[in-house]
């Protein structure tokens, strides 16, 4: 009786597994390609409108519909439908491809590919460390939120003062903070799994997952940028 119970529970073990590996990849499978379609829409904008739409007042209806629509998905996460919620996410992510093409203005490509694999390869080892971890990271939540809104404070408190010292000193806070909320927020989700989820509550908490690790990534990409990207 004993070994039919330690088989079942084996067995119980390794569907939970594969129904977790399965999660985790559908969220990084739309994580990065949400990355890609910022990129390309990045890429695409700037060729196509040079410094035109960066000189435009249009410019900042793409700064700001970005984070109007990522406070919209937030809040109605649980009542959208899985395919809308995938959808919305896409739209966010082309939106700040547009927005981020001026990034492309002010660094050169060279240095903008180098600073992405950078950015790359510390994400997916942040991301890798909060997935294994057997410790305890809810502890840092408080903390890393604390950082981060002291990074969005001081940010626009720079926009008027210009101080390049103050800028140096957020881009660095900052990539402690989203490297800090990456192995956070992968061991969050990962801890959000339910093998007793139906597929429109999986597929909302696929996408909200992958919107955080998305802005995580984002945003450690433009605070190395920061500090290393080459300027034109």
């Amino acid at each position: 009786m004993s070994n039919y119970d330690q088989n079942l529970a084996t067995s119980d073990a390794i569907a939970v597994d594969a129904g977790l590996r399965g999660y985790m990849l559908r969220i990084y499978n739309y994580m990065a390609a949400g990355v890609g379609l910022t990129a390309v829409v990045a890429w695409l904008t700037y060729q196509l409108t040079g410094p035109a739409l960066l000189q435009s007042p249009l410019m900042w209806v793409f700064i700001l519909a970005p984070l109007a629509l990522v406070f919209f998905i937030s809040a109605r996460i649980n009542t959208l439908s899985a395919a809308t919620a995938r959808l919305l996410f896409f739209i966010y992510a082309a939106l700040v491809g547009v927005s981020l093409s001026i990034l492309l203005h002010i660094y050169t490509s060279a240095s903008i590919t180098r600073v992405f694999f950078i950015a790359a390869a510390m994400f997916g080892a942040l991301s890798v460390f909060g997935y294994t971890t057997r410790r305890d990271l809810s502890g840092l939540g408080t903390f890393l939120f604390m950082g981060l809104i002291g990074v969005i404070i001081a940010s626009l408190v720079n926009l008027f003062l210009q101080s390049s010292g103050l800028d140096w000193l957020i881009s660095v806070v900052g990539v402690g903070v989203f490297a800090g909320l990456t192995a956070y927020d992968t061991q969050r989700i990962k801890a959000m799994y339910d093998s007793g989820d139906d597929e429109t509550s999986a597929g909302r908490k696929s996408v909200i997952s992958a919107l955080s690790l998305y802005l995580n990534f984002i945003n450690l990409f433009m605070m190395l940028l920061r500090l290393a990207g080459s300027r034109r």
